[in-house]
């Protein structure tokens, strides 16, 4: 799923209907200063970061006058919050909240449902699995009929199935209606995953807005939304890396097979790096385990599986070696459903060029699968004379990761030893 930030959910809301309060996104001191003498109102600043619990990061803050948000903004700009780079905030009017919902459209993956679910809280301002633990009484579910969706009946009658502190005044009670309509209409228009208000406020002057708000998209939408400017379509909880967006570019347009690549870090320091390569998420997960346990620092994660061309896999390991790392590692145990001389391929000719920068460097390989004892004989006939150090396994290793793990824990050991001391010389 692809995230989009703050302000451009409540730009999809404002347009469908759903009131937001005032305000504009800034890129700088200077323009969030101009959007508070604009509105003449106290106002709140928000980083606009892919991170929740932001009050409390110091990712929200409140400004009286224009040059009191001009200085937050400009404290705010260019700081992280949570981890995240905070490169635009979102400037609007302060809000006296009288009362908080929470309102969301989710699709739900279980074979029960396999479909669109709408969510309403008569608490808001936290997390909606808080809310259902503490209090189960206060949250109503509907499950949605794609084709027939969701009108002011069903609205309706999801809010129906809640009892309201203070009650729910018939105008109150058909605004919000018409709110979760426009909300599944959102969700619909922008091939959502996930799009929730939350909170939906009652102000004390009894107006009703979109506080905040949360979208992420399907990642095979994307390409509707140019708007979005969306680089790299995943689900992340921080803007891509540059090389990410490069790696991106390798799914981009080659829908062969995977080829996906990420940054566990968006920056990597010291030593004890590791290029992860993996084929498929269950065994390759159990070898970055024994890895992680064994002190290694994973730089990334790769996977290479359904069957892509040895082009794709080729540009994944050149880009796993785009990164300071210490030793490079395949978790390929894929036993039915790619022809792994495809890899073998890859895999040659990106160690060829890589063992002319980096000599002894450690490389190990559990390659198993469809064509395993061809594709064997592809990488030791093409890595024989390469100045690497490099093993090769199959099968019989599969579920040995602890053995796995122990080999590369000393062929690294050995280079960084090497490496590092004749540096110091």
């Amino acid at each position: 799923m692809a995230r989009i930030y703050e302000y451009q959910g409540k730009e999809i809301l404002k347009k469908l209907g759903v009131p937001v309060p005032s305000g504009g996104v800034a890129s700088s001191a200077d323009e969030a200063k101009k959007i508070a003498q604009s509105m003449g109102k106290p106002v709140v600043i928000k980083a606009q970061v892919w991170a929740t619990g932001r009050a409390k990061a110091g990712g929200i803050k409140f400004a009286a006058t224009p040059d009191e948000t001009g200085k937050v903004a400009k404290e705010m700009i260019g700081s992280a919050v949570k981890g995240l780079p905070v490169e635009k905030v979102l400037v609007e009017e302060q809000l006296v909240i009288d009362r908080e919902f929470y309102v969301g459209v989710i699709v739900n993956n279980s074979f029960k449902v396999k479909g669109p679910v709408v969510i309403f809280s008569s608490m808001g301002g936290t997390g909606i699995e808080e809310i259902a633990a503490a209090h189960p009484e206060k949250v109503a579910t509907f499950n949605v009929d794609y084709l027939q969706g969701v009108g002011p009946g069903e609205a309706d009658q999801l809010l129906s199935k809640l009892s309201f502190d203070g009650g729910l005044p018939p105008p109150l009670r058909a605004e919000l209606a018409g709110i979760i309509c426009n909300l599944y209409k959102a969700f619909k228009e922008y091939d959502a995953r996930a799009s929730e208000i939350n909170p939906l406020v009652v102000t004390r002057d009894k107006k009703v807005y979109a506080a905040d708000c949360r979208f992420t998209l399907d990642d095979n939408s994307v390409f509707r939304h140019p708007e979005f400017e969306i680089k790299v379509p995943r689900d992340m909880d921080r803007p891509p890396t540059p090389l990410e967006e490069m790696a991106w570019m390798i799914e981009q347009d080659d829908y062969r097979g995977t080829g996906y690549f990420t940054q566990m870090f968006p920056k990597l320091e010291g030593r004890g790096w590791l290029g992860f390569h993996g084929i498929g998420g269950g065994g390759a997960m159990l070898g970055a385990s024994a890895f992680v346990a064994r002190g290694f620092k994973i730089a990334n994660y790769a996977d290479t599986s359904g069957d892509p061309t040895a082009s794709k896999v080729y540009l994944v390991i050149k880009s796993i070696f785009s990164q300071p790392i210490d030793g490079y590692v395949l978790m390929g145990a894929c036993l039915a459903n790619q022809e792994q001389w495809h890899h073998a391929h890859a895999i040659v000719k990106a160690l060829r060029e890589e063992s002319k920068k980096r000599p002894g460097f450690p490389v190990v390989i559990l390659l198993a699968g469809n064509k395993e004892q061809e594709a064997h004989e592809i990488i030791r006939e093409g890595l024989k004379d390469v100045p690497l150090v490099w093993e090769l396994y199959g099968r019989d290793y599969i579920y040995d990761t602890n053995f796995i793990a122990d080999r590369v824990e000393a062929l690294v050991k050995a280079y960084q030893e090497k490496k590092y001391s004749s540096k110091k010389e």
